[in-house]
């Protein structure tokens, strides 16, 4: 597969990078930082070695002298090297220290703050429509999703069901991070129903037949892998009752496709169109990580139910934003953008649907979602 130019920006500092196995981090910092020392804690026996002798990385850099950057793949699997890293920042101040990561849970755990401030965070999120241009097809991203990884699959469809059996349930298993495997596993089906959707933790619990700690324990297992995130709802200037829960989201739709039971008694049109507010919820937050994390990305609820599916707050904009799976624009689908605006007049609303016109209706612009998330560029305005 040809280089794909990422929109990430790489700092002038040392910095984590973590993302989701299968994002390109090892592919990006290979571009980006030609003749770097590599440790690649994958191989197993880079993890060995290093786990036995964290101090064997500074043997490394000072045998490497020449290295004016260093990146330690999958740092979380020997969080005994933060201290070391920690100690060659303060002293190579000319050597750039770049460590990726596809989980922040043992990180968290062990204290990455142990870097005081040294290295800043970065996120590689999957591909944009943008970075693949031309190469951008609505259809097939919807059915696969945007996983590098999966993207430049000769079989994306059979990689991705590779990813979601090997590497969310192997993940799992092998850090230890379930005592009963089974359990999550029928979580994992479980919880696929929320995506898009509230969660609501009891009725997930309920379904797969565990307590509703240990649903809440994999749901922060899920976030802490980097494989689904949360949205809250939107409560500034608030002049109706809210809902109290939080919309789930996988990190991928093609994640979320190949996770969710499909049978005679689901419909596709439902299927689809999660999976499209998934692909625009994706796409919002890496334009959002790429863009400075400058905005505020939740969601609008009331408890009778009338709703906006993104609304995008910050010194940038202020947007409400709704995806609709079809192919026109209807007055009906319009009401929660316009009950928005009745409460905050300021924000400027965006309707996307599957259709190929770009219109103005009840002063809401409504787009063509493939040209919308084409167009998604980290620091231009939404919908310019």
């Amino acid at each position: 597969m040809e280089l794909i130019n990422r929109f990430l920006q790489s700092p002038e500092r040392s910095f984590f990078l973590l993302g989701p196995r299968g994002t390109g981090k090892s592919t990006w910092t290979q571009a980006a930082f030609q003749g770097a020392l590599r440790i690649d804690l994958l191989s197993p026996e880079a993890f060995r070695r290093y786990s036995a002798k964290p101090e064997r990385l500074r043997e490394a850099v000072e045998g490497d002298p020449g290295a004016k950057a260093v990146i330690v793949d999958e740092v979380q699997k020997v969080p005994a090297l933060l201290p070391v890293i920690h100690a060659l920042i303060e002293e190579k101040k000319k050597t750039i220290f770049i460590l990726t990561g596809s989980s922040s849970r043992k990180l968290k755990r062990t204290g990455a703050d142990l870097l005081a401030g040294r290295a800043v965070m970065r996120t590689l999120h999957p591909f944009m429509a943008a970075e693949l241009s031309s190469g951008f097809d609505l259809d097939r991203a919807l059915r696969c999703g945007l996983l590098p990884l999966v993207w430049g699959a000769e079989d994306p469809e059979d990689t991705l069901r590779s990813y979601a059996a090997l590497y969310v349930r192997e993940e799992v298993r092998m850090e230890g991070l379930v005592r009963n495997v089974g359990n999550f596993s029928r979580f994992l089906e479980a919880v696929s129903f929320s995506h898009a959707s509230l969660l609501n933790l009891s009725n997930v619990a309920r379904e797969c037949e565990v307590e509703r700690k240990v649903v809440e324990s994999y749901v922060h297992i899920l976030e802490d892998l980097l494989l689904a995130f949360r949205l809250d709802v939107f409560k500034k200037r608030a002049q109706r009752a809210m809902v109290a829960h939080p919309k789930f989201y996988f990190v991928d739709a093609g994640v979320y496709r190949s996770l969710r039971p499909q049978g005679p008694l689901d419909r596709r049109q439902d299927i689809d169109g999660h999976s499209l507010e998934g692909l625009v919820a994706q796409h919002l937050r890496a334009w959002n990580a790429y863009g400075g994390q400058r905005h505020q990305l939740s969601f609008w609820r009331t408890r009778s139910g009338v709703e906006v599916d993104f609304v995008v707050y910050g010194p940038r904009g202020f947007w409400a934003v709704e995806v609709k799976n079809a192919d026109r624009v209807r007055d009906e689908d319009l009401r929660g953008l316009s009950a928005f605006r009745e409460d905050y007049p300021e924000a400027e609303a965006l309707f996307l649907y599957r259709g190929r016109e770009r219109l103005k209706r009840r002063g809401v612009l409504c787009l063509p979602c493939d040209e919308f998330l084409k167009g998604l560029v980290p620091g231009k305005r939404l919908g310019a």
